[in-house]
């Protein structure tokens, strides 16, 4: 049982909530015994988007992978750890501040933020929204 302490109207109360039966929960209040009769609820349906269980692959079956293959040279913007692209917020020809936010990058079921890191000029975008990226990738590359 599980006990539970109120003051109600300035009176203390000790509620042991027993087992649980259909819709009948055993209740001890200040040790004397009750039936409580609890009001039935509706079935509540949840609705959720599932989430890919393996990583995107292309027609031919393999992996999108963005690996360092493109090599990261001074001005490339670089994912901090390994995730999936959720969007990329500029294209080739923008002109990014220090600040600003270039990519959302989600790992490990969190929505990482990657910033430009310095002012400049986008020369190339690297990757595209849903591709999985390993730590390191150039993401994009600034002028």
């Amino acid at each position: 049982m599980k006990e539970y302490k109120y003051k109600i109207n300035g009176n203390n109360y000790t509620v042991a909530v027993g087992d649980i039966d259909d819709n009948i929960a055993q209740v001890e209040v200040n040790g004397v015994p009750y039936k409580v009769e609890l009001e039935k609820s509706k079935a509540v349906k949840v609705v959720s988007t599932p989430r890919a269980a393996a990583a995107p692959r292309k027609a031919t079956g393999e992996k999108v992978i963005a690996s360092k293959s493109v090599p990261a040279g001074p001005g490339a913007v670089v994912a901090p750890l390994p995730g999936v692209v959720i969007s990329v917020a500029v294209k080739v020809g923008d002109t990014v501040k220090a600040s600003d936010t270039v990519v959302l990058l989600e790992a490990m079921k969190m929505e990482n933020s990657i910033r430009a890191g310095r002012d400049g000029k986008v020369t190339a975008v690297n990757v595209s929204a849903g591709d999985s990226v390993l730590e390191g990738a150039a993401l994009i590359t600034l002028e």
